[in-house]
């Protein structure tokens, strides 16, 4: 009986997201118990091919990759994988017709990662696409649930919020980006002189993301929109923290938001999302 995989590999993708970010464990946390296993599949994808491209720089990562790019399209077509978390993706992918030029643009992304240190507008843009856009999508395919006109309607806003999340992360790892794996994502900026005019260009940018983003929260459905609303509320929250500190505190530390913060802001995103604020 294949059910027991089934449920050992949603068990993986879940430990997966877990071990990896406490903000979107809590997010998803709040989704919808039926929506809550195909969410965790996704990250799990996107945190597994991401891990590739930046941590496992003593092996072949360009044949990694590829490994796990063929494995994942053998999944989708075969419905099963001896990998766990591509076990659980797959399912997700079949159970809510996730398009997969989505996963393609996905992959192309991860493969500049491979090649690229520096980016022009161009090739930003079409990082971002592949590399958060699309993961927004990927999630709203699950969060409207074969509503088709939904998903069209609220394909923008979505686009917008895996873009800002994507930015804020870019802000946040500077350091490390920079320092450890030589990579400048942000177009025409010059981290040896990062100026605080650079740097409010880019959360000018950012903002201009959060805020075309929440008027599509407002129309998800009630299973997703507590759990994206809390997400969301996080990342303004290390948003606004990172506006506040001047460039070169940026580069020499990540910024982070404490536990007892990330529980004021669980608590007063739910109470809004209760009395119908959000």
């Amino acid at each position: 009986m294949k059910e027991r995989y089934d449920i050992l590999s949603n068990e993986v993708s879940k430990a997966t997201t877990r071990l990896y970010s406490t903000s979107f464990s809590l997010g998803i946390y709040f989704l919808g118990k039926r929506i809550r296993d195909a969410v965790y599949a996704i990250y799990g994808f996107v945190r597994l091919a991401d891990e590739i491209v930046d941590s496992f720089h003593a092996y072949d990562r360009r044949g990694l990759l590829e490994q796990f790019k063929f494995d994942t399209w053998q999944a989708i077509a075969e419905g099963i994988s001896v990998n766990p978390i591509l076990n659980s993706f797959q399912q997700a992918v079949r159970r809510y017709s996730i398009d997969v030029d989505l996963i393609r643009l996905f992959f192309e992304s991860m493969e500049m990662d491979l090649e690229r240190n520096r980016y022009d507008e161009k090739e930003f843009d079409r990082y971002i696409l592949g590399s958060a856009e699309v993961v927004g999508l990927m999630c709203l395919h699950v969060f409207t649930e074969g509503n088709l006109q939904l998903f069209a309607e609220l394909k923008p806003s979505a686009m917008k919020l895996g873009a800002a999340f994507q930015k804020v992360n870019f802000l946040r790892d500077m350091k490390d980006d920079y320092q450890l794996l030589g990579r400048v994502y942000f177009p025409k900026v010059d981290l040896g002189r990062f100026t605080p005019e650079a740097k409010a260009r880019i959360e000018s940018e950012i903002g201009e993301d959060f805020e075309e983003a929440l008027s599509g929260i407002r129309k998800l459905p009630v299973s997703s929109r507590g759990g994206v609303y809390l997400a969301y509320v996080y990342y303004q929250s290390l948003f606004s923290k990172i506006k506040k500190l001047p460039p070169q505190r940026i580069l020499s530390g990540r910024v982070r938001i404490s536990n007892s913060r990330k529980l004021r802001l669980m608590i007063n995103s739910l109470l809004e999302c209760k009395l119908n604020r959000v």
